[in-house]
């Protein structure tokens, strides 16, 4: 993971800088320098996509002891931040999410159950939200023939076949291979507290037996998503480009799938930006406005995602001095 990060982390810098490069640096800079106070309204709305992602994990935590919303906000927003701001592949923040919650109680199947099943709900909630914005693009006369579009499109089906297998996996007994491999794994690593994990897949199955919670939560993971249109909306308006809502939707809808897509490069740094550049083309918003817009996004990535960091390592800090030395293994 750690030479896979570093790879990845060096191809994204490469390709970020060269796209920079190529499209007036100083413009670039010039734009964000004049984002006023649409930071702040970037960064609140950012805020409130948090706690709508924290209300859609909710429900699936099948536990008496699940925390309130501010307790799931603040795992939400430190993995949010570990995803941003750490130079590690993408699945390390719902490892984050997932030691969190276990810390407050809620027993670990539980706990990777919920995990999983959010992920599941999540990215269901993004290919509706994806097939929203290529429906609207479609209305768009001076984009909807593009070649850019044909690749949305078959961006998004393929999004939805792999989602589709994925929650079909959890559904059908990915788990309970699962569980079959962790006694061995056990074995090898010293991770008595693996043994905790029997009936994973029982706990995932039974999420997926309950469709009312599954709809809650991808309603307020839908919801999350439209916020980040919003949220898209302002930041074009902080770098000046001539955009209104429908632009933004669609922006952020396939802006959101190119990140998706680059789970594997930290941050998806680069693909990211270069993702922005083509997709703003479709409503002649300049390459240097298209940069400066995601670097607006990393700016707010920034300002929240320190913070959070430095939270969720002061906190661990502090579990750590109230663990014995021998249980700090099976609390890894």
């Amino acid at each position: 993971m750690i030479l896979s990060s570093a790879v990845g982390l060096l191809v994204g810098l490469v390709l970020a800088g060269v796209l920079i490069a190529m499209n007036d640096p100083a413009r670039i800079l010039h734009l964000l320098l004049e984002t006023g106070w649409w930071m702040v309204l970037v960064v609140a709305l950012n805020v409130a996509q948090i706690f709508a992602s924290a209300a859609g994990w909710g429900p699936l935590i099948d536990d008496p002891r699940r925390p309130g919303i501010l307790g799931l906000a603040r795992m939400r927003w430190i993995r949010v931040a570990t995803n941003a701001i750490l130079p590690v592949v993408q699945a390390l923040g719902e490892l984050v999410r997932a030691q969190l919650l276990f810390r407050e109680g809620v027993a670990k199947v539980r706990v990777i159950a919920s995990v999983a099943t959010d992920l599941g709900t999540e990215m269901a909630s993004q290919i509706v939200f994806s097939l929203l914005g290529l429906a609207v693009l479609m209305t768009i006369p001076h984009a909807a023939g593009d070649s850019t579009t044909l690749w949305a499109v078959v961006g998004t089906l393929l999004g939805a076949g792999l989602t589709g297998a994925f929650m079909a996996a959890h559904r059908w007994g990915l788990f309970r291979f699962i569980e079959r491999m962790l006694p061995g794994l056990a074995a090898r690593v010293g991770w008595t507290s693996l043994g905790e994990l029997s009936g994973l897949n029982d706990a995932v199955v039974g999420l997926y037996r309950e469709p009312g919670r599954l709809w809650r939560s991808g309603g307020w993971h839908m919801l999350s998503w439209l916020i980040g249109v919003l949220e898209t909306w302002a930041a074009l308006q902080a770098v000046g480009a001539e955009a209104g809502i429908a632009e933004a939707l669609v922006i952020e809808s396939l802006g959101q799938a190119v990140r998706s897509a680059g789970f594997f490069i930290p941050g998806a740094l680069g693909l990211q930006e270069g993702g922005y550049v083509l997709i703003c083309a479709l409503f002649g918003i300049p390459p240097d406005k298209a940069i400066a817009l995601v670097l607006v996004r990393r700016l707010r990535d920034v300002i929240l995602g320190v913070p959070g960091v430095i939270v969720w390592r002061w906190g661990a800090a502090a579990d750590r001095a109230n663990i014995p030395a021998t249980e700090a293994r099976g609390h890894l």
